[in-house]
């Protein structure tokens, strides 16, 4: 959930360590932290509460120097968010930052406590620098001190380390947590995540499970759980270099919202002809295994798991195929049964998400039949242990409420869904058509949608002094409605809620008053009818309603109920046509609640812990 970046050069490395934070602030944000080893062993620390901008101010003021040095931006877990608590943390001449949750960390303190040890902080991260400097006094290489100290370690961890009386070199560890080695010329560079060293280089290196290094300006020797030197891939990123930049936008999360026509595009590319899904550009042997599938198992959490749940109603209506969705926290810690013929699915946007990655490895031990991920960063731990992934190619998402990142999950989803019920004879040749059609024409439709934007920002004025909200659909447009609700309550911190339309009488109508918001999701399909009872319902009750419908719905505005129209589309792409006016409503009102909107309180994008 925190950002590491650390680097070996020739060069002074501070102003590269606080650029490759910034890039990474998405992942943390209430501290953030520095040290820089010169070649004659003197050591700086700088560390700084609040955003990265504070460190950076401060590390000037400093003048900084040094070839070698790591830094991190932080999102508490242990201990509150502080300076003390700020990493770097120190251990006589060891320096550590560390990404993860240490589980053992009090038992480990009290024995490094009957060692002599003083604790500073309240974090789990201290343990490992005491630990490291321990088992430092009786190794004869860094590396050895670490390997001897991560055995001792119980939980998640990626952990930099440096001895500033060797600065030639820095040593790292992962299991659990992200670690990419960047490879330049005469230097080389780590980090929990590529974005944060596109500055500088190309080339990475992505540690496996268990694995430790080390890193000099010129080599990286990998270890692997076992004590034994392995080789590990460098692979050519060819992420984009201006991710890391708003443009035009106020906002990356407004960059975001306005950069899916693009990104569908690209989750689409080389996968659909004029009329049909290639079930090969899904995955290796893909054809094969869906032909198989007799049921599906989504494993996910927050935006991702609502989009699992959109795909579900997909799967059974078209697809044919049985389909149980899963909150991943719930699912890894329950006694379940495993189906015949099921298949596993992943949905994450970082490939890193802690539960999903532990549901994703306890499920492989009960006998699922394969398991796939859907995931926008290539290299990730889910990408590298499913049986295939299927890539959304969104390009990076910097704020932390997900929008992009949604909308191309479920363009892939269906691209899967169809592919599947091809396999199976379920989705005939000119049902497929109609998919790819719909799925062909969504950028566009999208692009034209974004065009309400105006009029949504006029609307979002009415949530000014309004403190809870109610989301309505029916059908799949009730999961966009969850997704609609985790939106408003993430960016506005306004308290909002979504129910399936058909439960308004079973509780939430006591809700209703003139203070309380409801937004409805109103396409013209099988369902419209009941959706209009269900909005006489909250018009009978005095509620304040705000549709957002089809033009051809038949929905006529009043001193109570506002309509947003909006053009006929897909019945099939609907659900991800209809989220986009919601996101635009959640940005606007988060503007005029005068929030944070790319990182809101309390959040972090990639959870990477439990």
């Amino acid at each position: 959930m925190c950002g590491i970046v650390g680097a070996v050069a020739q060069r002074d490395v501070a102003e590269i360590l606080v650029e490759g934070l910034r890039r990474l602030e998405y992942r943390g944000y209430d501290s953030a932290g520095i040290a820089v080893v010169d070649a004659d062993s003197n050591m700086t620390r700088v560390r700084r509460l609040g955003k990265v901008k504070e460190l950076s101010d401060a590390v000037d003021a400093t003048q900084v120097s040094g070839g070698t040095g790591i830094a991190h931006t932080r999102w508490a877990t242990h201990g509150e968010p502080s300076e003390i608590n700020a990493h770097p943390h120190v251990s006589g001449d060891i320096s550590v930052v560390h990404n993860g949750i240490i589980e053992n960390h009090e038992t480990l303190r009290e024995v490094l406590r009957e060692r002599g040890y003083v604790f500073e902080s309240q974090t789990d991260t201290e343990v490992i620098a005491h630990l490291v400097e321990w088992e430092r006094r009786t190794s004869e290489t860094l590396v050895e001190a670490l390997q001897k100290a991560v055995k001792q370690l119980d939980g998640a961890y990626g952990t930099v380390v440096v001895d500033r009386n060797d600065p030639s070199r820095v040593v790292v560890a992962r299991s659990g947590s992200p670690i990419v080695i960047g490879f330049g010329v005469g230097e080389n560079f780590i980090a929990s995540d590529q974005l944060a060293l596109l500055s500088v280089t190309r080339r990475f290196m992505y540690l496996e499970e268990g694995d430790v290094a080390e890193v000099t300006r010129r080599d990286v020797t990998v270890f692997d759980a076992q004590g034994q030197l392995v080789e590990r891939d460098i692979a050519e990123s060819n992420a984009e270099h201006d991710a890391g930049d708003k443009g035009q936008y106020r906002h990356f999360m407004q960059k975001e919202i306005f950069e899916q026509p693009t990104a569908l595009i690209n989750t689409m590319e080389a996968r659909l002809t004029k009329d049909t899904v290639i079930t090969e550009s899904i995955g290796v042997n893909a054809a094969e295994i869906l032909a198989k599938v007799e049921h599906v198992q989504i494993i996910a959490c927050g935006t991702s798991y609502n989009a699992g749940m959109t795909a579900r109603y997909w799967f059974e209506s078209l697809a044919g195929v049985s389909c149980d969705v899963e909150i991943a926290s719930e699912f890894r810690y329950r006694k379940f049964v495993t189906r015949p013929n099921s298949l596993l699915i992943t949905l994450s946007q970082s490939g890193e998400t802690a539960d999903t990655l532990a549901a994703l490895r306890l499920a492989k031990e009960k006998g699922y039949m394969a398991a796939m991920t859907v995931c926008n960063v290539a290299g990730s731990s889910l990408v590298r242990e499913s049986d295939f992934a299927f890539m959304t190619r969104a390009g990076t998402e910097i704020g932390v409420a997900s929008t992009k990142a949604f909308t191309t999950q479920l363009a892939a989803l269906l691209m899967l869904v169809t592919a599947m019920g091809k396999q199976q004879q379920r989705i005939d040749g000119a049902k497929e058509a109609e998919i790819v059609e719909a799925l062909h024409a969504l950028p566009a439709q999208i692009q034209a949608a974004l065009a309400y934007d105006k009029e949504i920002e006029a609307l979002a004025e009415d949530f000014a002094d309004k403190h809870h909200t109610l989301f309505l659909g029916r059908g799949e447009f009730y999961p966009i409605a969850m997704e609609a609700s985790l939106k408003l309550k993430e960016i506005s911190y306004i308290h909002a809620e979504a129910y399936a339309a058909g439960e308004l009488k079973h509780g939430p109508l006591a809700l209703i008053d003139a203070d309380m918001p409801v937004v409805v999701v109103a396409p013209n399909n099988e369902l419209l009818e009941k959706l209009k009872s269900n909005v006489e319902e909250v018009r009978a009750r005095g509620g304040l309603l705000y549709v957002f419908a089809d033009a051809a719905a038949g929905f006529e505005a009043d001193d109570s109920m506002k309509i947003i129209n909006l053009p006929h589309v897909s019945e099939i792409t609907a659900p991800i046509y209809y989220t986009i006016p919601m996101q635009l409503l959640s940005y606007h009102v988060a503007l005029i609640k005068g929030t944070d909107v790319d990182q809101p309180r309390n959040l972090a994008k990639a959870v990477t812990v439990e």
